[in-house]
């Protein structure tokens, strides 16, 4: 008897979704983590280095320089069509 089958623990999760909610079980389970490390570092006598480090801050985006203005191109004067055929 324990919880060494499948059906036990299954039911288990059931009952726990139903009694504290989908929204709260994360972070039940990540304040149960957190006391079960400090217990346990508390037992050691070591101090826990922390596990999150914080990220570096992005890097700035490049932005391209706008493309150089060029010079409107000479006007041409209009080819008319020779009358050869």
């Amino acid at each position: 008897m324990g919880l060494d089958n499948p059906l036990h623990i299954v039911f288990l999760v059931v009952v726990l979704l139903l009694v504290f909610g989908a929204k709260r079980l994360p972070e039940i389970g990540r304040s149960l983590g957190s006391g079960m490390r400090e217990f346990k570092d508390s037992i050691s006598g070591q101090p826990s280095q922390p596990t999150l480090t914080q990220a570096a801050p992005p890097p700035e985006p490049v932005v391209a320089a706008p493309p150089a203005v060029q010079a409107p191109a000479p006007a041409q004067a209009p080819v008319e069509p020779t009358g050869h055929s």
